[in-house]
């Protein structure tokens, strides 16, 4: 089987748990990944890469993500979320109109400065491993972008909701922190839920217990999502049947046997007739050379 599942994880496990949720479920073998990584506390979608699909994470994972969190102001804790020690508590003398204003600062290109608390390698270990022991390093910023931030409106109790639209590499917890700083008071993430990562949404997502169900009915491969899906944002190029066995055995593809001019992009989607063969790269001769070769004759997802 090879595809995408559209999972929605619960709270409380990690996005290793789930890849092997899913390999147990599939036949001995199966390659199985995930998409992107989402901390255990945080819930939401989570696409899981199957068989072939494990080959196309490098064209998946930049896409943009929105997330739903939580922010609550006046209290701030050393992993930055609701899991961690609370290390602060101000006063809040600030309100919505505040908060919609600070907000505004956070959007585009901005810098954070990673959280001891993440899964970034310092000499070798992680940083959550360094702090686990109280070992506290210097964390040089990062660039990164926001593309939108939306309230959503309070809830009570310095408690807002937020809708969050982004690239790769942000620390949602750590724009929470980031905007009590800015307000003077503090703040931390409360809960996370991703609502989409690329054309993966909420809506659509299974849960592991319909997955479980799925898999028990023999029925798992109808909710596979089939592996060019994610990845009409690549341009496309097409070859005709007398090209099969360049295709089949992964040979560059000769700019006269394309459909048209391969673009000079990075990648390409490649296609036998209708078929969706692999991820190519173009050269500067006009011919394209497989970055992953994923056609075999008689393929099945």
């Amino acid at each position: 089987m090879n595809g995408f599942l559209n999972l929605n994880k619960p709270t409380g496990r990690t996005s290793s748990d789930v890849v092997v949720f899913v390999r147990k479920r599939l036949p001995k073998g199966t390659a199985v990944g995930h998409g992107g990584t989402l901390d255990p506390e945080a819930s939401g979608v989570l696409p899981v890469c199957v068989g072939s699909a494990t080959r196309l994470f490098d064209y998946i994972i930049d896409k943009q993500k929105t997330y739903i969190a939580r922010i609550k102001l006046g209290v701030e804790t050393d992993t930055q979320d609701a899991t961690g020690r609370i290390i602060a508590e101000k006063p809040v003398t600030v309100g919505e109109d505040a908060l919609r204003a600070a907000l505004s600062r956070f959007i585009g290109d901005i810098e954070q400065v990673p959280p001891m608390y993440s899964a970034i390698k310092r000499d070798g270990r992680r940083l959550y491993q360094l702090a686990r022991k109280g070992q506290m390093v210097e964390v040089a910023p990062r660039g990164c972008r926001v593309d939108g931030i939306e309230y959503l409106g309070g809830e009570g109790d310095d408690i807002y909701l937020l809708k969050i639209t982004c690239g790769k590499g942000v620390y949602i917890r750590t724009l929470c922190h980031d905007i009590g700083q800015t307000l003077g008071c503090g703040a931390h993430m409360r809960t996370l839920e991703r609502a989409a990562a690329g054309i993966f949404r909420i809506e659509d997502a299974l849960t592991p217990a319909q997955i479980d169900a799925l898999a028990q009915a023999g029925r798992l491969h109808e909710a596979l999502i089939p592996l060019d899906a994610p990845l009409t944002h690549l341009p496309a190029v097409r070859v005709g049947e007398r090209s099969r066995h360049a295709v089949v055995n992964g040979n560059p593809l000769r700019p006269n046997w394309l459909n048209a001019p391969a673009p000079q992009v990075p990648a390409v989607r490649v296609y036998l007739n209708d078929e969706f063969a692999g991820i190519g790269a173009p050269q500067p001769d006009g011919s394209v050379k497989f970055k992953a070769m994923l056609y075999k004759s008689g393929d099945e997802a």
